[in-house]
């Protein structure tokens, strides 16, 4: 169940009216810097730490 280009156009028309073409490419920048975010949030999380002994599992 993929998007093709059809509803990829639909779907982009519909955020032009949601939030108007002034406002897109701050919407746009603000969900590019919570995606960094998330990404430095998951991997701060998958990293080992020093401070405490490994747990046997």
């Amino acid at each position: 169940m993929g998007l093709g280009p059809a509803e990829l156009l639909v779907v982009l028309a519909i955020v032009l009216v949601v939030f108007g073409a002034d406002r897109l490419p701050k919407v746009a920048r603000s969900l590019g810097a919570a995606a960094r975010e998330f990404r430095a949030g998951q991997a701060e999380g998958a990293a080992p730490d020093e401070d405490r002994p490994p747990t046997a599992a």
